[in-house]
């Protein structure tokens, strides 16, 4: 196979396709996705049993997150040791029974790894916290308190408050950018660096296909702690976070993506690079992540990939689309992208993109045309499923975000729902415990898997059918985008990959729309499972509600 990269100012076919590029990772959210062993949360031997499940989707590898040891007050993204499973999603045996099926079933499996920060309970930082001249002393963040007793500087965590914690041990505090349980690592300090690239490399040699790196733009912070500068109202913007949230209030120039931060990511490739068919995925939040996104994937030397919060905001109309893809097309050089419309951050797709009333078809609409963006593609378990956003009452909250900012943002609870895998039994057949970690929707159960299985015209199997398709198709896995029009009905792109040419044309509304293209010679695609198009003579197309077209020209 070939691929593109960008070569003396022009586009240019090169060979040996890595398996990465073009790809779709199917995320799973391990607490919620099956229940094996009847506690109420999801495990590694649930993963298991379902992987056939996931292999018959048509994606390419699985991205699992955290499920290391953890006191899971972020839920497994406070980490306290690196290389040990957390006993609630089972053992070491149990991973290597789920790399031997996933190889079985010739699934990739992508790891995520937290590097940025630790657990308050990691061996690390409580031997840290203990005075100011033990041996891990200058492995986190820690600052002294201004003349007043206040900290050091205005820095806000993502979470809500003040990003410094007091430690009455070392009579100083310490930088958390997400909870108070998270403490950040210095990464100025050589040894930390080292360490964490040991424990990359741990699994590495445990045989995974990569990593998606947590928050990866994070790990460095001005040395100088300079404040942040505020930011005017009409600027403050949530970008996947709550807009009441005064995290918004400030350009983060400091606390985060910090220049010595590429270095770093040159460190983390050439680890990579020493181990063959491995792959790095960064999510970015910066104040400019399409930049950032560009500059920590330019060139062989730094990450394989990267996305970021962009299509995960409220704004899912065509031109918001097309504008945040030209934008990072025109930043990237040879830098490869990958788009992700949901995950365990954000109110689910579904609900965030509907129009008015949520319809299966605009699920449908929105799978297909996340997977003809140039670039990989990360899907989030359930959006095969169209599942919307889960009601999550005050008393059955588990997320600290969403207590925290109730009731104004409920948090994350409602796109962790448990997996609905069968209708009519316990718990939609996620677990047969009396108390799952969080409620099963019962919205979400009518639209379980064997639901779906039962009729031709669900999402489930429009998103099968589609990527099965996709994979005969070059111009959507590997080939440059073009855009063509983009109004409040509709966005028009083609895709190219050597001498063919794809047109893809997506209605946003609940209104029949017309389009007519400039080529003259048009040809409908078949076999992607969406209905097909009306052209009438003078080559205008119709297109029904929420539809989306494949055409050769």
């Amino acid at each position: 196979m070939s691929y593109f990269r960008f070569v003396d100012g022009k586009w240019t076919i090169m060979e040996n396709q890595p398996w990465w590029r073009g790809a779709v990772i199917y995320q799973i959210y391990p607490r919620s996705f099956m229940d094996a062993n009847h506690d109420g949360i999801g495990d590694l031997a649930g993963i298991v049993q379902k992987l056939p499940y996931v292999k018959n989707l048509g994606v390419d590898a699985i991205w699992i997150s955290p499920f290391f040891k953890s006191p899971m007050k972020d839920f497994g993204y406070d980490i306290s040791d690196y290389r040990e499973i957390d006993p609630m999603f089972g053992t070491m045996a149990d991973f290597d029974q789920l790399m031997a099926k996933a190889k079985g079933l010739d699934l990739k499996v992508i790891i995520d790894q937290v590097l940025s920060h630790t657990s308050d309970q990691h061996a690390w930082f409580l031997e840290s916290r203990e005075d100011k001249h033990n041996d891990k002393a200058d492995w986190y963040v820690w600052a002294d308190a201004n003349e007043d007793g206040t900290p050091p500087n205005n820095w806000l965590s993502i979470f809500g408050g003040c990003a410094w914690q007091w430690e009455p041990r070392r009579q100083q505090y310490y930088l958390h950018n997400f909870l108070t349980s998270q403490p950040d690592l210095n990464f100025h300090n050589e040894d930390v660096r080292k360490a964490v690239l040991d424990n990359v490399k741990f699994w590495l040699d445990h045989g995974v296909d990569g990593f998606r790196l947590d928050a990866i733009n994070f790990c460095f912070h001005d040395k100088l702690l300079r404040d942040n500068p505020a930011k005017a109202v009409e600027d403050r913007q949530g970008r996947g976070f709550s807009e009441d949230n005064p995290y918004a209030f400030q350009y983060h120039y400091y606390n985060n993506t910090q220049p010595e931060n590429i270095a770093f990511m040159e460190e983390i490739r050439s680890l990579m690079d020493q181990y063959p068919n491995v792959v790095t995925l960064g999510e970015i939040s910066s104040e400019d992540s399409l930049q950032t996104m560009a500059e920590y994937t330019q060139g062989d030397k730094r990450l394989h990939m990267a996305y970021s919060f962009e299509l995960l905001t409220p704004d899912g109309d065509p031109q918001y689309i097309r504008s945040t893809v030209e934008a990072l097309e025109d930043k990237l050089s040879d830098g490869w992208p990958c788009w992700a419309i949901g995950n365990h951050d954000v109110t689910r797709v579904a609900s965030r993109w509907a129009d008015k009333e949520y319809s299966s078809v605009q699920s449908k609409m929105f799978n297909a045309l996340l997977a003809s963006l140039r670039g990989s593609v990360c899907s989030y378990q359930g959006e095969e499923l169209g599942l919307t956003e889960a009601d999550i009452a005050f008393e059955d909250l588990q997320d600290p975000y969403g207590v925290t900012f109730w009731p104004t943002f409920k948090g994350r609870d409602g796109c962790r729902t448990p997996m609905p895998w069968l209708e009519k039994q316990v718990n939609a057949g996620f677990s047969d415990s009396t108390s799952p970690w969080l409620p099963v929707s019962q919205a979400h159960a009518a639209n379980a898997v064997d639901v779906q299985e039962a009729s031709k015209d669900s999402v489930l199997q429009a998103y099968r059918t589609f990527l099965h398709w996709r994979k005969t198709q070059p111009c959507l896995q590997y080939g440059d985008i073009e855009f063509i029009e983009s109004n409040d009905e509709r966005l028009v792109f083609t895709r190219r990959y050597q001498e063919s040419k794809i047109m893809v044309i997506a209605n946003f509304t609940a209104d029949e729309t017309q389009y007519q293209p400039s080529v003259e010679k048009i040809k409908p695609l078949t076999g992607h499972g969406f209905q097909d198009i009306s052209i009438d003579e003078q080559t205008q197309i119709r297109l029904a509600p929420f539809q989306i077209a494949f055409l050769t020209i």
